[in-house]
């Protein structure tokens, strides 16, 4: 089918077949169809990534000053002063 989109190989090796074989238990309606599976695994593989993203930013953000005002000033140097010179 011609597309003006990149192309790209990948080769059945050990773990993509194991992917594949996993992803035809999980969409069997695909399970004569590789290359639908393959783009299916590429899509929830990056939504997984990215829910795995936004995660972390969500706990970063929550997270975020919560231990505002737990050391004082000069609360640091102090503890480098401690350090061996």
């Amino acid at each position: 089918m011609p597309t003006e989109n990149p192309r790209h190989t990948i080769t059945e090796d050990e773990v993509v077949r194991a992917a594949l074989d996993e992803a035809a238990l999980r969409w069997p309606e695909l399970r004569d169809r590789p290359s639908k599976l393959l783009r299916r695994l590429v899509a929830e593989g990056h939504r997984a990534i990215r829910e795995s993203a936004d995660g972390r930013r969500a706990a970063v953000i929550a997270t975020s000053g919560i231990a505002t005002g737990a050391y004082g000033p000069g609360h640091l140097g102090e503890l480098r002063d401690e350090w061996p010179s």
